[in-house]
């Protein structure tokens, strides 16, 4: 039998420190929970739904006790450019989401400006909502802008293979954020959904800041050809028996004029 190599140890360990972890959080509900959330505008209403969070909704959110981390729209079209905001919310706890939603539907200045924005027909054909927890190896998201200019961000979401999400969270853990940092990428949070139609036990979302789109190529190139990568990817599939997921989706954004986060 062939003597099992150091990195795969190492990475057994950190799989049964990742299933701890995961048994060890516990319900969402009684932690800070975050709200990612994608509106799709009707057909040329986009810039109404823009200006009614700018003018209105941002501030009406925080007087119910939610706190905005960053608005988004996406870049291609493929994902919806020019028809869809995406942004992320956090709150206390799940109980604490449920309560903010609800005192802000209730109340009479948000009414009044639904009421005005949508005097001549709906701005939103369609609202989507993930609640997510941040995982054991994210950091604490850094409200913010960068450097400069304005960054271009990353939205990804990985399904794991079946059975794998814990093999998924321990490569991240043990090594695949810092390797990202090494290539220039700045990780802003890594989440799981909390809520089993939304993906929970078998999806991780990550959201990535860059410097330009070029440099996000850049980085990616970088990072794919570093050989500890090369070498961390072919020890953690061998362990598991195989690919760690069974699909990867990106999505590129870039920050509107209001969001805290740029």
């Amino acid at each position: 039998m062939k003597k099992i190599t150091h990195s795969l140890v190492l990475f057994f360990i950190l799989l049964g420190f990742a299933g701890v972890a995961r048994s060890a959080d516990g319900p969402a509900a009684e932690g800070q929970v975050f709200e990612l959330r994608t509106y799709t505008a009707t057909p040329g209403k986009i810039d109404a739904v823009l200006a009614r969070f700018r003018d209105h909704t941002l501030r009406i959110f925080v007087k119910h006790g939610m706190e905005n981390m960053g608005y988004w729209v996406p870049t291609d079209e493929k994902d919806g450019a020019g028809q869809k905001l995406v942004y992320l919310l956090a709150h206390k706890n799940r109980a604490a989401a449920t309560a903010s939603w609800a005192a802000f539907k209730a109340d009479p200045e948000w009414q009044a400006v639904a009421a005005a924005s949508e005097a001549n027909g709906k701005i939103v054909a369609k609202a989507e909502s993930v609640f997510l927890a941040a995982t054991d190896f994210s950091p604490a998201f850094a409200v913010g802008g960068g450097k400069g200019a304005p960054r271009v961000f990353e939205l990804r979401t990985y399904t794991a293979a079946e059975g794998k999400l814990d093999a998924l969270d321990a490569r991240f853990r043990g090594g695949e954020t810092a390797l990202f940092a090494k290539s220039g990428m700045t990780g802003l949070g890594y989440f799981h959904p909390v809520d089993a139609n939304r993906g929970a036990g078998h999806t991780l979302i990550y959201l990535l800041a860059h410097a330009s789109r070029e440099a996000a190529a850049a980085s990616w190139q970088k990072f794919r050809d570093d050989p500890a990568w090369v070498k961390m990817k072919a020890d953690s599939e061998q362990a598991a028996g195989g690919s760690l997921t069974s699909k990867t989706e990106a999505m590129f954004l870039v920050p509107t004029d209001f969001s805290p986060t740029k």
